[in-house]
């Protein structure tokens, strides 16, 4: 795999610099003319360390989110996120190949990490959401959401797999790395987790057992938790579950069009203009969408034109939203000025809030846009949303509001997706599993990534 040259790399560090100076001096723009190629360069750079300088230091996870004004109200700078760390890992591989790091470097925190997790708190082979860095011990997300989180272990699962394909072929050490995270992979108990039905639950409580009752139906963000079920060489989930829980009897189908492009999709919830962008990245970091299809849908097709009806819904802007354009475009769930929301096309969850992991993430389908998108925030907003781990994750021109804080869930895809648009190098080494190849084949996939 290419790896950048000394030349570029001193390019790379140059440009950091002038960014430095840029935000100092406010509003005022360096003389360097960057390029498309050093532009996302720059954004992938910086975006890698919020999980590389960033990360918790005991843990070497990601953490839950970083203020830089260092104001935490909850006092939770410590907490880590299993989901958002599993994006974390996946954009290390991609900074030991783009020399941001050296690979013992990364050898050496992926070490850290699995020793982490090793010793962490699991509810049969599940992580919970979130964990306490300095311990290990659940941090609850919610009254009843104090155990097993099986969508955020496959986020974390969907990283861990690729670190295990990167380094699997490597020395004693590394193939040491690579044989314990197989090990925690297939401690995962999938099964358990449909309580003998056809349909995969979210979560599992040891103080409320199944209280929470949330089986995982689609369309959402989690069609790689089936697909890892399916895959799982010690707990596999038979195929019904996901053809009749996930996709629910075809009931998942249901075609709706939207400035000419057409989702086939149920997009839960938000039907008519599909959901928040986050639906086309969790999933799809390591899962490679391109030409990938089954009963139900071709899902690079679904993703390309929900990340378009999104980008359009911006530029008609029927909620007259001061700053929205064809560059300053991306609804997605982020920080919003009263919390946490899920910002998506439509009258009710549009908040005049843009995200801008969510036009940076969709690289991949829509690289023009997203270019555009990228060039407009570095060029015209960097002096208000741009930090020391990329752009900040969300801002509203509307309501001058400009918060100077990041997120895991936020910060992995957008530094992963710029690097698969560049190289694919994410979606090769995860499609590269013999578990993931099986269980797609099991499913009914088709994807030029399956070897027959």
């Amino acid at each position: 795999m290419k790896k950048t040259t000394f030349f570029s790399t001193l390019i790379l560090l140059i440009l950091i610099a002038c960014s430095a100076r840029t935000q100092t001096a406010g509003n005022h723009q360096p003389s360097v003319k960057i390029t498309d190629d050093s532009l996302l360069n720059l954004v992938e750079y910086q975006t890698f360390q919020y999980f590389w300088k960033g990360a918790e230091p005991n843990s070497g996870m990601a953490c839950e989110r970083i203020h830089m004004d260092g104001v935490y109200p909850e006092n939770d700078q410590h907490i880590v996120t299993t989901g958002g760390s599993g994006f974390g890992f996946m954009a290390i591989i991609a900074g030991i190949e783009r020399n941001y790091i050296s690979r013992e470097q990364g050898l050496t925190r992926f070490e850290q990490i699995v020793s982490f997790l090793e010793k962490a708190d699991r509810f049969h082979g599940a992580w919970p959401h979130w964990l306490d860095g300095e311990t290990g011990k659940v941090k609850p997300f919610g009254t009843k959401d104090n155990g097993a989180d099986l969508v955020e272990t496959s986020y974390l699962l969907q990283g861990l797999l690729t670190v295990r394909q990167y380094f699997i072929n490597g020395d004693s050490r590394e193939q040491e790395l690579a044989n314990r995270i197989d090990k925690l992979w297939t401690g995962v108990e999938y099964d358990w987790f449909t309580r003998g039905k056809d349909v995969i639950y979210w979560h599992w409580s040891p103080d409320y057992g199944w209280e929470m009752n949330f089986p995982v139906e689609g369309y959402n963000e989690c069609l790689i938790l089936y697909i890892l079920g399916a895959s799982s060489p010690t707990h596999a989930v038979p195929p019904s579950a996901y053809h009749n829980g996930w996709a629910r009897n075809g009931a998942i189908n249901g075609l709706t069009s939207k400035y000419g492009y057409t989702l086939h999709l149920k997009h839960n919830g938000a039907l008519e203009y599909g959901g928040p962008l986050f639906w086309a990245h969790y999933s799809y970091l390591g899962l490679d969408p391109r030409g990938l299809k089954d009963n139900y849908a071709n899902y690079w097709d679904e993703n390309k034109n929900q990340t378009l009806i999104n980008r359009q819904w911006c530029i008609e802007n029927p909620k007259k939203f001061k700053g929205y354009s064809k560059d300053c475009w991306g609804l997605t769930a982020s920080y919003s000025i009263n919390g946490y929301a899920a910002h998506a096309p439509g009258k009710d969850n549009d908040l005049g809030v843009i995200s801008p992991t969510a036009a940076i993430s969709s690289i991949p389908y829509t690289p023009e846009y997203s270019l555009e998108a990228i060039r407009y925030f570095y060029s015209t907003l960097r002096g208000k949303i741009w930090g020391n781990y990329g752009f900040y994750d969300a801002f509203s021109i509307q309501n001058n509001w400009y918060p100077t804080q990041y997120l895991a869930i936020d910060q992995g895809p957008a530094a992963v997706m710029i690097e698969n648009y560049r190289s694919g190098l994410l979606w090769k080494l995860f499609m590269s599993c013999p578990e993931i190849q099986k269980g797609l084949q099991k499913l009914g996939f088709q994807s030029p990534s399956i070897i027959n």
